[in-house]
């Protein structure tokens, strides 16, 4: 099982955006001195809580600050570029991290209708381009790629619906969230989308048998209390995009507990706290085992974020030390959690 971190690069009340990148970028060092496999970053324009807008951009700042964790995107919305032009961002990322690069890809068109019309959003053949896209990092497009990968850029597919069925007809790994495991509903559906996925998957060069990542929020403190803590100021910037349409910077707890909310906003903090996996080492340890074993991943991702930059690193740390536990220790925790 392999263990991966999200960072989506989120502002925090009191900050400037650039505080976001570099805190990104610092988190990835952490992350290797902790032995993450992989250190994911995302795109998002337009949104004030998030300050990743540009992951070609900021994974080459993490590749100089970085020697052995792989980089990737978590993923580039390619509904909105042309292939080719990614293609050659992350193969230029890949010159200054050879053999680290791993291109994550979605087809959400996501955003507000103005941001869909700054970035010039057209409908796509998401399948056709993930292949053309494909064909100009493996040589084998019209084109000649400048510069030429330094090593394989392997492929990911950010999957919903869809996403699953491309995913498997090009034979491509795929990330899945929240939301299609059923963490915070019914799992059967999601559970079913990944037998489907599973069974049409056509092996290929990249990827000869099925693999999946789930990512999700996962939080761990010293108690159950602290941990809801935690996951608070995230939870409260989903209510408030859910209800008022913007995403907001990160606030502190204290600032977030003030706040008056509507029964429509403490509905989505709820909601998003039962979609995360939050609590003691023990309680983490449990819940992660249950959902890897349902969905047979081979890879975790965790996309937390909290508004305490130190608790947040305790919180990696602690979720680094969970999975790198024998397996005694490990069944020793899923005994307590399960208490």
């Amino acid at each position: 099982m392999q263990l991966s971190l999200l960072d989506r690069a989120r502002t925090r009340a009191g900050e400037p955006d650039a505080a976001a990148l570099t805190g990104a970028v610092a988190r990835a060092e952490a992350a290797e001195r902790l032995g993450y496999r992989r250190f994911w970053v995302a795109e998002h324009h337009g949104v004030p809580g998030i300050a990743g807008s540009a992951p070609a951009v900021l994974l080459a700042a993490v590749a100089g600050r970085t020697t052995t964790i792989r980089l990737g995107s978590a993923g580039v919305m390619l509904p909105h570029h042309q292939p080719l032009v990614v293609a050659e961002q992350f193969a230029t990322v890949s010159a200054f991290a050879p053999d680290r690069v791993d291109l994550g890809l979605g087809r959400s068109p996501g955003f507000t209708p103005p941001v869909r019309r700054a970035l010039r959003e057209t409908e796509r053949d998401f399948a056709a381009d993930l292949a053309e896209l494909r064909g100009h990092l493996t040589g084998t497009a019209d084109i000649t790629l400048h510069p030429q990968p330094a090593g394989a850029v392997p492929l990911f597919v950010l999957a919903t619906g869809r996403g699953l069925q491309v995913a498997a007809e090009l034979g491509l790994p795929v990330v899945v969230g929240g939301p299609l495991l059923g963490v915070a509903g019914d799992p059967e559906p999601g559970l079913a989308a990944l037998a489907g996925y599973r069974r049409a998957f056509r092996p290929s060069a990249q990827q000869p048998e099925p693999r999946v990542a789930i990512s999700l929020d996962v939080l761990v403190a010293d108690t159950a209390a602290e941990a809801a803590d935690l996951l608070l100021p995230e939870a409260w910037a989903m209510a408030q995009a859910r209800t008022t349409g913007a995403f907001p910077a990160l606030e502190p707890v204290a600032a977030v507990r003030s706040r008056d909310r509507t029964p429509r906003q403490q509905q989505y903090l709820e909601q998003t706290a039962a979609g995360a996996v939050a609590g003691t080492a023990a309680q983490v340890g449990s819940r992660l085992d249950q959902l890897l074993e349902r969905t047979g991943a081979a890879e975790l991702v965790a996309s937390s974020s909290t508004f305490d930059r130190a608790a947040l690193a305790a919180s990696d740390a602690a979720v680094a030390q969970l999975f790198g536990l024998p397996a005694g220790a490990r069944a020793s925790l899923r005994a307590m959690g399960g208490r």
